[in-house]
């Protein structure tokens, strides 16, 4: 006879992980909706840079890096486009205002200037030949103008004889008629030579005055072209040290192209870049200054440039006294340039741990010093030093200013 086997009664060992599973999953599910993780961190104390907060005047200055560049300088570029035919002057060579650096040639503007030329002669050769023509024709004039007179007088004194005659019966009346018109015509002959010679005095002065006027614009045009010609000898502007000439002979270069610079060695300014997080406490007129073998040189800052580009602004610093010795251009400078005036506030040493928090918060060391917690603070200046502390941070108290990489998810370092 069969006995029956009836199961056990419990929970079976096959699912005890799926049991354990799902008291976990409840219990992480309960910590992310009911409860707030902690996280502690054991590090020990000899890694980590620890400094004080202290109450101190803050010297509020930024440390930029600037290189010396000559006061002005000036292009040179040629008035007159052409090829270059000899560099007179070698590249770093001290020169003075209108000393010939390029000399250039073109061929068009010497053929403009023999076709000006030409030209001009023929325009004088025509002037004269035509101031002949009116001196004779003038003459012509004048001796018709003569014959006339004499004409007219002699027609005068005949009506003179023939109106006596003629009063006397001695002559008829139709040849004292007839002596009487020779005598008008002769009248109207000589008044209209004279009124002739007048309009041909006229025209010949506004024919003169057309082409001497000609003659001196064709004059003036010469004088330009020519003028263009010696432009073909670049000059320096100012005087100065030649920098790179970027020409080579034999190069055809136009007019207005820029092909070097003359640097006016006078005196030095410094040129920096400065990050854009400063861009509204940088203007004109802060002080600056830089250290050289222990000597100390001031500077203003004249101008600050409006453009932004990758992430900086340029700004120009001018000595106010005394220069270094034997100053270069491109030599670089560390300056301090001063944002405001020293006022007692809360700081810290700056440290790596801003790469991290972004100054936002930092560990706080407790009393007794064997652990740290995070603490939210608020960074306001800063100069190449320290930090000044705006909130979160009290005089004595201790931070952790080293990097934060490796434990910044942590909330409290357990120190040994």
């Amino acid at each position: 006879m069969d006995i029956p086997v009836t199961p056990k009664k419990g929970i079976k060992r096959k699912h005890l992980p799926w049991i354990a599973g799902g008291i976990l999953l409840s219990a992480l599910v309960g910590w992310i909706v009911f409860g707030k993780y902690h996280s502690v961190l054991k590090v020990d104390r000899r890694i980590l840079n620890i400094a004080t907060a202290e109450k101190t005047n803050f010297d509020d200055y930024i440390r930029i890096r600037g290189q010396a560049s000559p006061i002005s300088t000036v292009q040179v570029a040629p008035e007159e486009g052409g090829i270059v035919t000899e560099k007179v002057v070698e590249e770093g060579s001290r020169v003075k205002a209108g000393d010939v650096l390029l000399r250039l040639t073109n061929a068009n503007l010497d053929l403009q200037i023999l076709n000006a030329e030409a030209e001009l002669a023929e325009k004088q050769n025509l002037l004269r030949n035509t101031q002949v023509t009116m001196q004779q024709d003038k003459l012509n004039n004048e001796m018709e103008k003569l014959q006339l007179s004499q004409n007219k007088e002699r027609k005068r004194r005949t009506f003179l004889q023939y109106s006596r005659l003629y009063k006397d019966e001695l002559v008829s009346r139709e040849e004292f008629l007839q002596c009487k018109e020779d005598c008008e015509l002769a009248e109207k002959q000589y008044c209209l030579i004279c009124e002739r010679l007048l309009q041909d005095s006229i025209y010949r002065s506004i024919q003169m005055q057309q082409m001497e006027e000609n003659l001196e614009n064709m004059q003036r045009n010469l004088s330009l072209i020519r003028a263009r010609k010696s432009k073909l000898d670049v000059r320096a502007g100012i005087d100065g040290e030649l920098g790179l000439l970027e020409v080579e002979l034999g190069e055809n270069i136009s007019a207005g192209r820029k092909v070097g610079q003359v640097n006016d060695l006078s005196d030095f300014k410094i040129e920096a870049y400065i990050d854009e997080l400063y861009i509204d406490r940088v203007h004109a007129g802060l002080a600056g200054t830089f250290t050289q073998q222990d000597q100390k040189y001031p500077l203003l800052l004249r101008k600050v440039l409006p453009e932004v580009r990758d992430g900086k602004f340029c700004t120009e610093l001018v000595f106010t006294d005394k220069r270094p010795g034997h100053i270069r251009s491109g030599q670089s400078y560390d300056i301090n340039l001063q944002l405001g005036q020293p006022s007692e506030c809360v700081i810290i040493p700056k440290g790596t741990f801003f790469q991290t928090t972004g100054g936002k918060w930092i560990f706080v060391l407790s009393p007794d010093g064997t652990r740290a917690y995070r603490r939210n603070i608020r960074i306001g200046r800063q100069n190449p030093t320290y930090y000044e502390i705006l909130e979160g941070l009290s005089p004595g108290e201790q931070v952790v200013i080293s990097g934060y990489e490796s434990y910044k998810a942590t909330d409290e370092l357990k120190l040994f």
